[in-house]
Order: structure tokens, then C-alpha cells, then sequence
């Protein structure tokens, strides 16, 4: 019985979390947006490069980053700065992971695109569960960061 009221606060709590999208190519951000809706999530908003990501990092708790932006290789720098300045949670989307394979401090992993829908959800769904505690199965997909420690 207690598992269950802590899972429903777990759920309502989950359903407050506003993802940011950093992504420069704009279908794959709609694409993404699409599916973080269909969960119940709010999407807290869209950025293609570094300083736009930082303008909306205030109203996010989970980011989805590309490695790769319009103003070049910033992701893992806009990783580390959302994950250090502002508490928060990074997975980083690119179909480069070697780039940011050792880790970047702070962030939770690396998902190689393309990357299909349903292992969004679960990965949004693991983050979810690792910023408020509760339990989730790691995406198969999804390489976790060793060093992680939030």
C-alpha cells in the first residue's frame, strides 16, 4: 500500500518536470517535443545553439542536448553548464557519442540518434525517476556516465 501512494507522488511530481530541447535540427526537436507531450510532460523549450539553451535553462529540469548546434560543437559545454548551474538533468542526443564518451560532468548519459520514440519515454522516464528518487529501468539504449552523481 505504501509503495503505491509513494508512486502516485512520485507520478505527480513526475508529471511537473519541463524538458528543454537543444537541438538544432528542427524536425527531430518536433519529433522529441511530440513524444515528451504525448507523456504528459511540459516541453519548457527549443534552442539550436548556446545562448538561446542558457535563456531557458531557469524553466527547465531535464535537458535533451545535441552535441553538435548551429554555433558548432557546444553541446558538451551547454551540458555542463545547465547541469552545474542550474541542477539540471542532461542526456545528450547525438550521432556522435564518441564526442562526449568519457562523460560530461554532471550529465546522465548519451543516446546515439536516431533515436526512436519509445526509447525517448523511457529515458525520460529513467531521468525522471533518478531527479526525485524513485526507480527506473536504465534504457538499454542509453549510455550512462559513470561519474554522475546527482
Amino acid at each position: 500500500m505504501l509503495t503505491n501512494v509513494n508512486r502516485r507522488r512520485l507520478a505527480s511530481e513526475a508529471m511537473n518536470q519541463r524538458v528543454l530541447i537543444i537541438e538544432d535540427e528542427f524536425l527531430i526537436a518536433l519529433d522529441v517535443a511530440e513524444t515528451i507531450e504525448s507523456m504528459g510532460l511540459k516541453v519548457a523549450g527549443f534552442a539550436s545553439a548556446r545562448s538561446h539553451a542558457m535563456q531557458l535553462a531557469a524553466y527547465a529540469d531535464i535537458a535533451l542536448v545535441d552535441v553538435n548546434l548551429s554555433d558548432g560543437a557546444t553541446g558538451p559545454q551547454i551540458g555542463r553548464e545547465l547541469a552545474e548551474q542550474y541542477g539540471i538533468t542532461v542526456i545528450f542526443m547525438t550521432a556522435n557519442p564518441e564526442d562526449v564518451e568519457d562523460g560530461v560532468e554532471g550529465s546522465l548519459g548519451v543516446l546515439t540518434k536516431p533515436v526512436m520514440p519509445h526509447v525517448v519515454e523511457q529515458t525520460i522516464d529513467y531521468a525522471v525517476a533518478n531527479r526525485l528518487g524513485g526507480l527506473a529501468v536504465v534504457p538499454r539504449e542509453l549510455k550512462v556516465f559513470r561519474h554522475n552523481h546527482s
